[in-house]
C-alpha cells in the first residue's frame, strides 16, 4: 500500500513538472508559482495517511446463519450440470429451451441492461481524468465614423481534479459491483425462464393426456345414456336417471371444452416464453407420461448454496455498490486537488492568429469547510447501504425456505405416487373380476362402468401427481441454483 501511494505521488509530481515546463519555458520566471504547487501537493501527501480510512472499512458480507443441515438431504460438493434438463429424456423439451435462451424477450433486456452497466464503468473512470477543451471566435466591431474591426482569438483550456483520496477509484469500484449484479440478475433470469419453459411444457403435456381419458370417459357416460334410455323404454328405469345422466355428460363435455381452453392458453404463454406471437406455436400432441421420464435429484444438496444461487449473488453485489458509494460519499469531505491550464491567442488578422500565445497554469485546493450536501449524501448512503443488507439477508431466508419446501413438496407426492399407484393396481384387479363376471351373464354392464369409472378417476389422479413431481423436480433445481458455478466476491475485489 506504501508503495502503490509513492508510486502515485511520484507521476503527479512528473505530470505537473510536464504542465509547468509547458506553460513556463523560462522556468526561473515560474519559481512561485512552481513553489506553491510543490508545497499544497506536500501537504497533501502529509495528511493522506491520516485519511486514508476516512473512505471506510474494508467490505465484510453480513453475517448470516449457516444452512448445515436439510430437512431431507445432506450436504454435499456435488455440482449440478447446468443442462440438468435434459436429464428429463425428451428432445422436444431440450429444443424448446434452446430456442426460449436464444429468443427470450426478458432475457434480452436482462443482457441489455449488462451492457449498460458495463458501459458505465467506463463513464465512472472518466471522471479521475483530465478534460481539455479548444475553442475559436471571431469578434467584429463598428464605431459610427469609424472602419470596423475583426479580431479573432483562439483558447484552450485543460481541468484535472487529482484522484488522491480514491474518490474516484470508489465510484468505479460502485459500478464494477452493479455491472456484476446485472450479470446475476441475467443467471437468475436465464433460470427462471427455463424453469417456466419446462412447467408450462409439462402442462401442455398433462392437458393432452387429460384430454384423451376424459373423451375416453365422455364415451363411456354416453354408452350408459344409452343403456338408460333403453332401460327406460321398457319401464325398468325412471325418467329422471336419464336427466342425471344427461347432466353428467354435459358437465363432462363442459371440463373436456376446459382443458381445450387451458391447454391454448398455456400454449400461448409458453410461445411469449419463447420470443414468439401467442397463436404462432403448435405444440405437438403427446401424453406426458409417455414423454417425460421422471428423474432423481442429486444425491445430496450444495453446501455451498449462497454462493450459487444467481439471486443471493446478485443481492450481495447490490449491498457492495452501496458500501462503495458509501465510502466515496465520506471521500467527498476531504479536500480537492486541481489544475488548471488555459492557453491563447488573439490577432486583428488571421494570418497572425498563431504567431503569439498566453499560458497559464493554476493548481487549486478547495476545502469542503461546510457543505450540508455532503452530509445528507453520507447520511443517505448509509441507510441504503443498510436496506441493501437487510434485502440480501431476506433473499438467503428465502432460498432456505425454497429449498425446504421443494424437498418436502417432491418427498411428499412420490408417497402419493406409490399410494395411487397401489390404488389402480387393485382396481385393475377388480375391473378384470368385474369383466369376467360380465362374460359369464352375472351383473350387468352399468356395474363395469361404474368400476372403469373409478379406474379413470384414479388414472387422472395419477397423472396429475406425475406432473406434480417433475414441476417439484424443476422448482428443486431452480432453488439449488440451476448448475450456475460457485462465486466468490470477497476474491472477485482483488
Amino acid at each position: 500500500m506504501r508503495e502503490s501511494r509513492e508510486m502515485r505521488a511520484q507521476t503527479q509530481k512528473l505530470v505537473l513538472h510536464r504542465l509547468l515546463s509547458i506553460a513556463y519555458p523560462e522556468y526561473q520566471n515560474g519559481m512561485l508559482n512552481l513553489v506553491l504547487l510543490w508545497l499544497i501537493v506536500g501537504i497533501c501527501l502529509l495528511i493522506l495517511p491520516s485519511c486514508a480510512n476516512l473512505g471506510g472499512p474494508a467490505y465484510q458480507r453480513p453475517e448470516l446463519p449457516v444452512k448445515k443441515e436439510w430437512s431431507r438431504g445432506t450436504s454435499t460438493a456435488e455440482a449440478i450440470r447446468l443442462d440438468w434438463w435434459t436429464a428429463f429424456g425428451d428432445p422436444y423439451l431440450d429444443s424448446l429451451i434452446e430456442k426460449a435462451i436464444a429468443q427470450s424477450i426478458d432475457l434480452k433486456i436482462l443482457a441489455a441492461r449488462s451492457e449498460v452497466a458495463e458501459v458505465a464503468i467506463e463513464q465512472a473512470r472518466a471522471g479521475a481524468l483530465p478534460t481539455v477543451n479548444l475553442g475559436f471566435g471571431v469578434n467584429t466591431q463598428k464605431v459610427t465614423g469609424q472602419s470596423s474591426t475583426t479580431q479573432y482569438n483562439a483558447a484552450s483550456a485543460l481541468n484535472w481534479e487529482l484522484d488522491i483520496w480514491g474518490k474516484f477509484r470508489k465510484g468505479v469500484k460502485a459500478q464494477t459491483a452493479a455491472y456484476k449484479t446485472t450479470e446475476a440478475d441475467w443467471r437468475a433470469g436465464y433460470l427462471t425462464l427455463v424453469s417456466n419453459v419446462a412447467t408450462s411444457y409439462f402442462q401442455i403435456r398433462q392437458f393432452d393426456e387429460q384430454i384423451q381419458r376424459q373423451q375416453a370417459y365422455l364415451n363411456q357416460n354416453e354408452e350408459i345414456l344409452a343403456i338408460y334410455e333403453s332401460m327406460h323404454q321398457e319401464g325398468l328405469i325412471p325418467e329422471t336417471q336419464i336427466l342425471q345422466q344427461k347432466a353428467e355428460i354435459s358437465r363432462l363435455n363442459t371440463g373436456l371444452l376446459e382443458l381445450h381452453r387451458l391447454r391454448t392458453v398455456t400454449e400461448n404463454a409458453l410461445a411469449t416464453l419463447l420470443g414468439i406471437p401467442a397463436g404462432e406455436l403448435q405444440v405437438p400432441r403427446s401424453y406426458l407420461q409417455d414423454s417425460v421420464d421422471i428423474i432423481g435429484v442429486p444425491s445430496g444438496l450444495p453446501a455451498d448454496l449462497l454462493s450459487r444461487r444467481p439471486d443471493i449473488i446478485a443481492a450481495e453485489y447490490r449491498i457492495l455498490q452501496a458500501h462503495e458509494l458509501s465510502g466515496q460519499a465520506k471521500l467527498a469531505k476531504l479536500p480537492s486537488i486541481t489544475l488548471t491550464a488555459r492557453g491563447g491567442t488573439a490577432s486583428f488578422e488571421l494570418t497572425d492568429l498563431m504567431k503569439m500565445w498566453t499560458f497559464g497554469i493554476m493548481p487549486s485546493i478547495n476545502f469542503p469547510i461546510f457543505d450540508p450536501n455532503i452530509n445528507a449524501r453520507i447520511k443517505v448512503s448509509k441507510a441504503e447501504a443498510k436496506v441493501a443488507a437487510e434485502k440480501y439477508r431476506r433473499t438467503v431466508f428465502q432460498a432456505f425456505e425454497e429449498v425446504e419446501n421443494a424437498l418436502t413438496n417432491l418427498a411428499s407426492r412420490k408417497e402419493q405416487k406409490r399410494e395411487l399407484e397401489q390404488q389402480i393396481v387393485d382396481l385393475k384387479i377388480v375391473s378384470d373380476q368385474i369383466q369376467a363376471q360380465l362374460e359369464e351373464g352375472l351383473i350387468s354392464q352399468l356395474q363395469v362402468f361404474e368400476i372403469q369409472r373409478s379406474l379413470l378417476a384414479a388414472e387422472l389422479a395419477m397423472l396429475s401427481n406425475y406432473q406434480q413431481i417433475l414441476s417439484s423436480t424443476v422448482t428443486l433445481y431452480k432453488a439449488l441454483g440451476g448448475g450456475w458455478p460457485k462465486t466468490n466476491i470477497q476474491q472477485s475485489l482483488q
